[in-house]
């Protein structure tokens, strides 16, 4: 959310190009979560990743990013952040686009600097796109299978067995289609309960 909404404002003041930039952040969202997770697995990668070829010049060992349990979470972190900020971006440009002027315009005749303006006018006028990209994103966040399970396949041991892995182990390995079932409606019930608490909140 928060380098979604700094780039849709750095975007948002551009005057010229600013068509390329939106269609150079639509490319990872046009990948499936799959090709994403073996992409980002290749580049993870221990013996050829780049990432650890690029550490290799500042004399950094080469890390097990996908094979660490301190490393595993942050890991996929990164690519989830690489995924999606660009549709947090996308929206909000769009809820910066459509805002009135007329209290910019005001704000800039009683002396406000930029700082007041971003504070007071355009971060309340912007809560209701907040809201719904936040939903979004938690709902993304708490079904998310498809990455992981390219990349670490909820390992190393329970580091990144996020909840739709295991529902998917209970099910499809040990066979337990009842419990899994449960499991899946209560996940359910909970998402319906932590988006309705964010949003009394906001």
């Amino acid at each position: 959310m928060l380098f979604g909404f700094l780039i849709a404002l750095g975007i948002s003041k551009i005057k010229r190009g600013k068509g390329f930039f939106i269609s150079l952040f639509l490319l990872p969202i046009l990948l499936p979560p799959i090709v994403i997770g073996s992409i980002w697995r290749l580049m993870y990668g221990f013996d050829f990743g780049i990432f650890n070829y690029l550490l290799s010049f500042f004399g950094v060992f080469p890390l097990d990013w996908l094979g660490s349990s301190s490393l595993a979470f942050t890991s996929i972190v990164i690519v989830d952040i690489w995924h999606w900020t660009p549709f947090v971006t996308l929206t909000l440009l769009a809820g910066l686009s459509a805002l009135p002027q007329d209290p910019y315009e005001s704000a800039k005749i009683d002396g406000a600097n930029n700082f007041q303006i971003f504070i007071y006018i355009t971060i309340p006028m912007m809560v209701p796109v907040l809201i719904v990209v936040i939903f979004i994103r938690l709902m993304d966040s708490l079904k998310i299978v498809d990455e992981v399970w390219m990349l670490t396949g909820g390992g190393p041991g329970y580091a990144t067995r996020f909840t739709g892995i295991h529902i998917w182990k209970e099910v499809f390995e040990k066979r337990f289609y009842g419990f899994g079932s449960a499991m899946s409606i209560l996940y359910l019930y909970i998402t319906i309960v932590i988006c309705w608490l964010l949003y009394s909140v906001m």
